[in-house]
Order: C-alpha cells, then sequence, then structure tokens
C-alpha cells in the first residue's frame, strides 16, 4: 500500500491488523480552548494511541513542539507500541490540521509506511464507526530510526536561502499574518513575513478536512508562481501547518522540500531576523 491517504472504510477493515498502530495526532491552538488529550481520553478511534505534538518533542529549547532528537523519538514513539516495521494510519480530530505534522515527522524518522486517515476523525465519526474511551498502552516495541536530515531546516538555512532565493520559501499562514494586517496570536513575536517568501495559506489546500486533488494543489502553486522542480523549504507558526504544506507539495510530485520546525516563532522572536510586512 503505497498511497499516503487511506479511507475509512479500508481502515475499518484492518483494524484488527496485529501490525497496524492507529494515531491521534489531534492537536489545537493555545487559543482553541480545545484538550486534545482530554477529548482523545473521552473517545477516540478503537485501538488508537495518542501522539502528544507537545510531549514528544524537543524539551530543551522554548520553541514549542520542536523535532526531539532521533535517540528521543525512537523511545517515545517505542514506548507507545510503535515500530519502525508497522503500518502507521495518523489522524486528528480537525479532519487535517496536525495530523500532516505528524506523518512528516514519522518520514523525517525514516517510517516508511506511514499514512493519513482520510477526513480524520470527523468523517469517522459521521460514519458513525465505532469510538472507545480511556487510554490505549501497547506492549513496547522498537523504532529504528534512520534519520533524514534533509526534510528539516533550520533558521541558518532559512536565512541563506532568504538572501539568495537558491530555495523558494513558501509561509502557510493565513494572508492577514504574512502581511502583519493582524497580530501574531502568541506573544512576543513580530507581525510580518521572511524576505523573499510568498504565501500559500493552508486554507487553500484543503476542503471539509480532506486534501485537495493533486489537479487541484498542482493549480495553486502554479498559480502562485512556484517551480516544484526547484527546492523549496515550508514555514508557517510553529511547524504544524508548513507540515501540511510539505504533504500537498509531496502530493504533486516537489521532492526537494523541507520544514523549517521553528518557523515564525522562531524567526519572529528573533532581533537578528529581518522581516517584511
Amino acid at each position: 500500500m503505497d498511497n499516503t491517504f487511506v479511507t475509512t472504510e479500508w481502515l475499518a477493515a484492518h483494524l484488527s491488523d496485529l501490525n497496524l498502530v492507529v494515531v491521534d495526532a489531534s492537536w489545537h491552538l493555545p487559543n482553541a480552548s480545545r484538550n486534545a488529550q482530554a477529548e482523545y481520553l473521552a473517545g477516540h478511534i478503537p485501538g488508537a494511541v495518542f501522539f502528544d505534538i507537545d510531549g514528544i518533542a524537543d524539551t530543551t529549547t522554548n520553541l514549542p513542539h520542536m523535532l526531539p532528537s532521533p535517540a528521543d523519538f525512537a523511545h517515545m514513539v517505542g514506548a507507545l507500541g510503535i515500530g519502525s516495521d508497522m503500518t502507521v494510519v495518523i489522524y486528528d480530530e480537525l479532519g487535517l490540521f496536525s495530523a500532516p505534522r505528524v506523518w512528516w515527522t514519522f518520514r523525517t524518522f525514516g517510517a516508511e509506511k506511514v499514512h493519513i486517515l482520510s477526513g480524520g476523525g470527523p468523517k469517522w465519526r459521521a460514519e458513525r464507526r465505532p469510538l472507545e474511551a480511556g487510554l490505549v498502552t501497547k506492549r513496547a516495541a522498537n523504532f529504528d530510526v534512520k534519520f533524514h536530515p534533509s526534510s528539516v531546516a533550520d533558521f541558518d538555512l532559512v536565512r541563506a536561502r532568504s538572501q539568495d532565493e537558491a530555495a523558494q520559501i513558501l509561509d502557510a499562514r493565513p494572508a492577514q499574518r504574512f502581511h502583519a494586517e493582524v497580530p501574531e496570536p502568541r506573544p512576543g513575536l513580530r507581525a510580518g513575513h521572511i524576505p523573499n517568501s510568498r504565501n500559500i495559506p493552508v486554507s487553500l489546500l484543503s476542503e471539509n478536512g480532506v486534501l485537495k486533488s493533486p489537479e487541484a494543489l498542482a493549480a495553486i502553486f502554479a498559480e502562485r508562481g512556484v517551480d516544484l522542480s526547484k527546492p523549496i523549504i515550508t514555514s508557517c507558526g510553529s511547524g504544524v501547518t508548513a507540515s501540511t504544506l510539505a504533504l500537498a507539495l509531496d502530493q504533486v510530485g516537489a521532492r526537494t522540500v523541507a520544514v523549517y520546525d521553528g518557523s515564525w516563532s522562531e524567526w519572529g522572536a528573533r532581533p537578528d531576523a529581518e522581516v517584511e510586512s
């Protein structure tokens, strides 16, 4: 099975497969007044484990949910019962919001059989499929990390590409934030965007919690002047919707794509980072 997405029908038929693990990757913006872990405990797809985006992260930095070290990732997902040889199906309770971040994280650390549930939790629930409550625990598994550093961009690389334009920098934040027309939701961040970046709001990429077709996505990128044959770096507020942008680029055949993990949470806070508005 090579497709990035699986259907609710497929998942329902394969829920009992011994080598399959379902992952609830729900996460909400700080101002959403929602607790993803509490919602998971109240009801989730049967057998799903909860992937805490803020917990399976680098806790030595004050930047939100930065990638953990390869060793820490292997330890934490292994403790969830996820092995590197398993088929992983990821979903979130907004349809397509935080699941791509966890998809990108698994791929960055070398998982090969990682998929996203098309329509996510909302589609599963709308179809009145079964749910279960409480914490799911599984026997610890071995996750053999094969880290792909080219999937990740840091501040120095992004600053260099902003200056020499050797890669296209795409920002997934809403247009009003990109153009500094509204303040950033996180306190202490300047408003604006990375010089020589272009705006592709993540809201353009999906409809009703489902990613648009490759043809529709390719048309959006073409309209925004993106050359899919050249290197691309994606950015957003904190690396979550930048991963959705990376997912969309993957679907249209762009292969040289890196996510700026610190994104605007880092860039907008650094006094040495140039900001355009």
